[in-house]
């Protein structure tokens, strides 16, 4: 029978409630959806006062380590370093704190960069050919200029110190020169006809070296490949010097007085050759090949691929160089040699080097070169080596480099923590630092920042295959290491042949870490591996030693498909006991499983059993560890929750949940997900066949073709299901509390056909996201989602994974009148099951008596597998679940009065009135719903997608209230105010192409964001408008006014036999009046969208207008001053002349003509 609610007419809304035990958790929408239930006054009570001017998108810092470096460059003055990647990024770094990426629009790879030394400016060449030219006097750089070769193919640049003419060398072996004022190439071209001797009939191959001589600016070294050296003359155009050498040349160098310059070869040898005798090296030496008689050859050994030759004014010159080890040590790891005086020191590498450079003290080319650091870019890893220092130790390195130090597999992100954290962290993390750094300061030291507005402290926790946890202060859009935990050593190490068990679940990194939970205030850790492990650790100042506590659980669970051939055959209320035969779930005595015979009960690791040592941090209080079941290796874990408050863990996989007191170390349940629908107090429900039911796509797809919707589908209240068409009624059965309960065991359909790759599910077990290949798969479905190889196609409708685990003082069941504690279970299949926890009353009795676990019977369901819940109280704030204020459990210094347990309980705002006190969010992979409790009342319904899935969900705080943020799986970023779900933003952001975006992208309070963006970088992103806006004032500046350094005095003999570089004038020489203009078919020159309107775009408004203004006033003064000058100039010579015109005058003023 219907009833009706008096206030529901009054607002113009009918609803229906079914009379007994019932819920609404129908009710499905494109938009916002209108109450479906009584809530007109519970809407009006709270006023949402987040609106769309509160949100805009944007990417705000990257950090880690440059994916795919290609390319380094550094400026001695500013003290900057720019590092360019394969995919066309470029990260500039300076002091700690000054980090900025910027990226290249074609994507194309960065062959190599120069800096326009202490001008603010970065020259980039890229593989498509092109040459860019990036302004850095701006926090974010932009491209002022572009240059495109179109037929040649760009090797190698060259940009003289204080010199305004690019060099630039092609694969042709021409050399060509840009104007970087301009970026306009000059008529001056260097053929490589012209270059080589004209008996040469071989091409010298690709320029792969341009520099000019120390001392003579006039002179430019053309090094080619095939091993050809011209030294050529800019004035006369002629070649005046050739060395030619049997052997392929990788890098030249000079001597810093311009007489000598070294080559690599490809051999392994090192050649010194001086200018006056050209025709033959003046040293050659292989430094790592074996010594031979006289007479004959030394050995070859690998390519050195680069020699950098630097000279001190007090010690013997550096010579510094990649590769050339020999090639009968094939096992030795990439090294760097350096040589100085006799002495030969060889770094090796722990990944291949890609580059180095050599830090000195002086800018010019000319001078003493006094190297103080060389600067090492790994394919995976930046060092930089001091060389004041004899034994060569490496600067301690300020940026995050190492997040990749083993790859990344989950993340959490935690803002506005409490501020404690931080300190407390990073106290206990410096004690285990790594020791025998340099002690100087880190010379990469260029830029300025700042700390700027925003102070609330931010932690990251990145979660590792290696089974590390790695803790980050990423306040002010920083990152800085705290804390490093390594979870497996609670575990035995496995030795050779013994891995077997675990090695059938993942095929490596059997500690890699799956799920993170953390929870700030009460300091409790709990991870979860991928060989289905759950570890709780607490934190402690004081280092302790005992044994680790370990519970095993067996969880284990497949629902045999049941094939009738006529529906008619099969009784309407099937006897599940018949089928589905009960099982003990407990732990029970291990079994050694011999060849032939099944595992079981068998974890997949070994606990440690001694007394183990444990420092202070984060140490373990409780393994949990699911077992075999029958010769099948356990489901890998897909939700986690942890209650500090009630000191309960849960989890759940694809086969059904277990709650564990971690207080008393015992399993409070442990039950496969269909027991849930059959337990007390709950309908009975028989598994459907995919193949009678087609229309049944478990949390996956929704057919469009279906005659019944799936909201439809669901149960309407507690004691009916639809199984097989028909509403059945309840089965009662006896639910022993707080014991651990049974779960069917029946034949396997469905045996491990293959290794399942490691993945973290994101909205159902054992699932992965298929993206499609062929446009027939595009036009049946938007989206595809596949199992993984140990569930079939038949198999999957019946697997009902547990997704979503969320501890609460909430409402357990309809028309409750108090609150409890209760754990809200949500699964794959879209149905939310609320489980309410007695726990005892006393903290005494807390550690003794019983928790009771006790299914509740109340229901909701949703669209999609559940991926998150939270609550609201009736006024609209955020309700934070229990949890216990943090103490030392190791501090034997405190009374027994303070060891009691402080419990922070957020409950609903009391009222006198009889109605709903608190809102519950519940959002899947397709729609958010708002229910309002107790009576269970669906108020609002948005449906976030239709033709995707939602991938991540959280309900985040925002300028002090609460909303919905989404990422979803076609790269949109949704905002719902809470509880109407009105959209606040939605951003096409970023489409999903890696698994990697999926698994680590999370959402946090105050409007942040991140997600893994490659293998070794993770990149931030904001919504929020606030700090779109300040985001300028939090970055740093790349370029900082400094005067360039003043070149040593020469002397008067060196000025005056050193050469004519000094008085070398290019623009004379390349410039467009004597070069004339180079071909308009070589070359395209392209605008950047980073010249005078980028620097407004990047400044903002007034103060971009000053700086213009104040750069226009300084040109004007200076063609001012110009201007001033030459009028002197040509008053004095007018002075002058008028003077000796007088002078004549008078002196011919009084002679006849014919005295001439």
């Amino acid at each position: 029978m219907k009833k009706f609610n008096f206030r529901k007419v009054l607002d113009g809304l009918t609803a229906s409630s079914p009379g007994s035990g019932s819920n609404t958790g129908s009710g499905a929408g494109s938009g916002p959806g209108h109450p479906a239930g009584t809530a007109g006054l519970l809407r009006e009570e709270i006023q949402e006062t987040l609106t769309s001017d509160y949100f805009q998108l944007c990417k705000t810092v990257r950090h880690g380590f440059p994916y795919q470096p290609t390319a380094l460059a550094f400026d001695p003055v500013q003290k900057i370093l720019a590092i360019g990647t394969r995919t066309g990024a470029i990260r500039i770094l300076g002091r700690p704190g000054v980090d900025c990426y910027c990226q290249h629009e074609s994507g194309a790879a960065v062959l190599q960069l120069q800096f326009l030394i202490n001008e603010g400016a970065l020259v980039s060449a890229s593989s498509d050919d092109t040459l860019h030219l990036w302004n850095l006097r701006q926090k974010r750089p932009a491209i002022l200029h572009s240059l495109k070769f179109n037929r040649e193919r760009i090797t190698y640049c060259h940009l003289p110190f204080q010199s305004k003419w690019l060099y630039v060398g092609t694969e042709r072996g021409n050399t060509h020169i840009v104007n970087i004022e301009s970026f306009i190439l000059s008529g001056y071209v260097i053929m490589w006809n012209k270059a080589i001797e004209l008996s040469t009939k071989t091409h010298p191959g690709p320029v792969v070296h341009l520099s000019d001589s120390p001392r003579d600016e006039g002179k430019l070294l053309i090094g080619y490949e095939n091993g050809t050296v011209v030294l050529w003359d800019l004035k006369s155009k002629r070649a005046e010097l050739r060395v030619y050498y049997d052997e392929a040349i990788h890098s030249i160098d000079w001597h810093h007085e311009g007489k000598q310059f070294m080559c690599s070869h490809s051999d392994g040898s090192l050649t010194l050759w001086n200018l006056k005798s050209p025709s033959r090296p003046f040293q050659t030496t292989i430094p790592h090949g074996k010594s031979q008689r006289e007479g004959r050859k030394s050995e070859s050994c690998k390519p050195i691929l680069k020699v950098e030759y630097k000279t001190c004014r007090n010690s013997e010159p550096f010579i510094i160089f990649s590769g050339g080890l020999s090639y009968d040590k094939a096992c030795r790891r990439p090294s760097l040699t350096i040589m100085h005086g006799k002495a030969i020191t060889v770094l090796e590498m722990d990944h291949p080097i890609v580059e180095f450079l050599t830090l000195c003290e002086t800018p010019y080319p000319n001078e003493f070169q006094e190297p103080y650091a060389v600067v090492v870019l790994l394919e995976k890893d930046l060092i930089v080596v001091d060389l004041t220092q004899s034994n060569f130790p490496i600067f301690e390195n300020p940026y995050p480099m190492d997040i990749h130090e083993s790859p990344v597999t989950c993340t959490a992100y935690f803002a506005d923590c409490p501020p404690d954290l931080i300190l407390v962290l990073y106290s206990i993390g410096v004690k285990h630092k790594k020791q025998g750094y340099s002690n100087k300061e880190w010379p990469i030291s260029g830029g300025a920042w700042n700390l700027g507005t925003q102070t609330y402290p931010e932690i990251i926790i990145t979660g590792h295959a290696d089974g590390s946890v790695k803790f980050w202060d990423a306040s002010a859009i920083t990152l800085q290491m705290l804390y490093k935990l390594k979870t497996s050593k609670v575990f035995e190490k496995q030795k050779v042949g013994e891995g077997k068990q675990t090695c059938e679940i993942v095929e490596e990194d059997p500690y890699a870490i799956q799920m993170i939970y953390w929870c700030p205030e009460s300091r409790i850790l709990c991870v979860s591996g991928v060989s289905a492990y759950v570890i709780i650790y607490k934190f402690s100042r004081h280092e302790i030693t005992r044994e680790i506590v370990s519970l095993e659980v067996r969880l284990q669970y497949d629902v045999e498909d049941i094939i009738t051939p006529e529906t008619e055959t099969s009784p309407p209320f099937p006897d599940l006991s018949s089928q589905l035969p009960s099982r003990s779930l407990s732990g029970s005595t291990n079994t050694v499983a011999s060849e032939g015979v099944a595992k079981d009960s068998i974890p997949c690791l070994s606990v440690k059993t001694r007394p183990v040592r444990m420092p202070p941090g984060y140490q373990a209080e409780l393994v949990i560890q699911l077992v075999w079941v029958d010769g099948e290796p356990p489901q890998q874990i897909t939700s986690l929750s942890v209650s500090s408050a009630y000191g309960i863990v849960a989890f759940g996989n694809c086969n059904g949940l277990a709650v564990v007191d971690f207080m008393q170390k015992t399993v409070l349940l442990s039950m496969g997900t269909v027991d849930f629908y059959r337990s007390s107090d709950l309908y009975q429900r028989q598994p459907r066949s995919p193949r009678k039911n087609k229309q049944f796509i478990a949390g996956l797809t929704e057919l469009n073709d279906s005659p019944v919707p799936l909201e439809l589908e669901r149960c309407k209240s507690p004691t009916a299901d639809h199984v097989n068409g028909h509403c059945t009624s309840p089965t009662s059965q006896s639910c022993g509390s707080g014991k651990r309960l049974s779960s069917a065991d029946v034949t396997k359909i469905n045996r491990w056909g293959g290794r399942p790759p490691f993945r973290k599910a994101q909205s159902a077990a054992c699932m992965e996201i298929s993206f499609p290949v062929t446009t027939e798969e595009i036009r049946e479905n938007s989206y595809n989602r596949s199992r993984s190889s140990s569930i079939s196609s038949i198999d999957k409708d019946s697997k009902e994974a547990i997704t979503a685990l969320y501890f609460m003082e909430s409402f357990a069941r309809k028309n409750d009148s108090t609150i409890s504690p209760c754990l809200f279970v949500g699964t794959s299949l879209g149905m939310v099951l609320i489980i309410s926890l007695n726990l005892p009353s006393t903290d005494e009795q807390r550690f003794t008596e019983p928790v009771m676990v006790l299914p509740s019977g109340t229901l909701l369901s949703l669209k999609g597998a559940v991926l998150t819940f939270s609550c609201m109280d009736r006024t609209g704030g955020l309700m934070q679940p229990p949890y216990e204020v943090w103490r030392d459990p190791n501090n034997i210094d405190e009374n027994e009065k303070s060891w009691r347990r402080k419990l922070v309980v957020n409950s609903p705002s009391a009222s006198q009135e009889i109605g709903d006190h608190q809102y519950t969010i519940i959002c899947s992979e397709k729609q958010a719903k708002v229910f309002s409790l107790p009576s269970q009342t669906c108020l609002y319904v948005h449906s976030i997608t239709e033709t995707s899935f939602i991938l991540q969900a959280d309900v985040v705080v925002m300028c002090n209230s609460a909303c919905l943020a989404c990422f979803c799986a076609n790269g949109h970023i949704m905002i719902m105010s809470l509880p109407s779900l009105r959209p606040m933003l939605d951003v096409n952001y970023l489409p999903l192409t890696d698994m990697r975006i999926a698994r680590t992208f999370c959402f946090t309070n105050e409007g942040q964001a991140l997600y893994l963006v490659s293998p070794t970088e993770i990149q931030r992103v904001t919504y929020s408008q606030d700090m779109c806006d300040h985001l300028q004032d939090m970055l740093g500046d790349l370029f900082t006014p400094i005067e360039t350094p003043e070149a040593q005095n020469r002397g008067f003999l060196k000025g005056l036999f050193g050469g004519s570089g000094q008085t070398f004038d290019r623009e004379e020489l390349f410039g467009e009046a004597s070069a004339g203009r180079a071909s308009r078919s070589l070359a395209q020159h392209i605008p950047g969208p980073g010249g005078i309107e980028g620097v407004k775009g990047a400044a903002g408004g007034v103060l971009g207008e000053l700086t213009r203004a104040r750069i226009a006033l300084d040109e004007r003064g200076q063609r001012l001053g110009e201007l001033e000058e030459k009028t002197a100039g040509m008053m004095t010579s007018a002075e002058a002349f008028s003077k000796h015109a007088h002078e004549l005058m008078l002196k011919y003023k009084d002679k006849k003509w014919y005295q001439f």
